[in-house]
């Protein structure tokens, strides 16, 4: 099968021609397998898809068009009234964040106590401080003036939580850069709980270059190293 190890990016698959050489096509949307309706996903059209196969396979046929360009995956689940982020809870949005995003690492070393595997050796050894402080604050759902004191005062344990999130997903390529689609996966998983997590990436943007370097997001989360 000549496309058996041939790659097609998202929203395209693999087709042999009359003399067997791979190509990639556009995935037709119709022929995209069934879905569930927890997968179902809403696109930058405010439109929902059956899945991200159905989604991608849509932009593809769209490719060089002004709408192919601008659809993307929102965010997981069925399209919804995402209520306006307002100015008061987009100055929040760091801090409810940084704390989840220490939490989440908290719950990785847990784990890797009993069978390692998410976190490498150097992360452990890292978050293991933060897992180790008798001051550190219970995950929960906490005042923000709770989360604004705790950041202030244990300024340490936030900075490596909100360095490994950007390395996480500065992957393709791996250049200390954000593009829209290196924040998909976080952002497409929040935006139904975190209606101001879309804004505040928006305004991570600085330079309005459509890019995040690494210095722009930690300013953002209030990072000064």
């Amino acid at each position: 099968d000549p496309c058996r190890n041939f790659h097609c990016k998202r929203g395209k698959v693999c087709h042999a021609d009359k003399q067997g050489k791979p190509h990639c096509i556009c995935q037709d949307p119709a022929a995209c397998p069934p879905t569930k309706d927890y997968e179902h996903v809403c696109g930058t059209d405010n439109k929902t898809y059956d899945g991200t196969c159905q989604l991608f396979g849509t932009k593809c046929q769209l490719e060089g068009t002004k709408m192919g360009r601008q659809l993307h995956l929102d965010y997981m689940g069925s399209c919804k009234y995402i209520p306006p982020c307002t100015d008061y809870e987009v100055d929040q949005f760091p801090l409810r964040m940084r704390d989840w995003l220490k939490n989440i690492l908290i719950q990785y070393y847990e784990r890797d106590l009993n069978t390692s595997g998410i976190l490498t050796e150097k992360q452990r050894n890292k978050v293991k401080k933060i897992y180790q402080n008798d001051k550190r604050l219970e995950a929960g759902d906490h005042p923000v003036e709770l989360l604004l004191h705790d950041f202030e005062k244990n300024y340490h344990m936030y900075v490596y939580p909100v360095h490994w999130q950007f390395h996480q997903l500065d992957q393709h390529p791996v250049d200390r850069l954000l593009t829209h689609s290196e924040l998909a996966p976080l952002r497409a998983s929040l935006v139904p709980m975190e209606h101001c997590i879309t804004r505040f990436f928006q305004e991570c943007d600085g330079d309005q270059d459509k890019l995040i370097a690494l210095k722009e997001w930690c300013h953002c989360f209030g990072i000064k190293e």
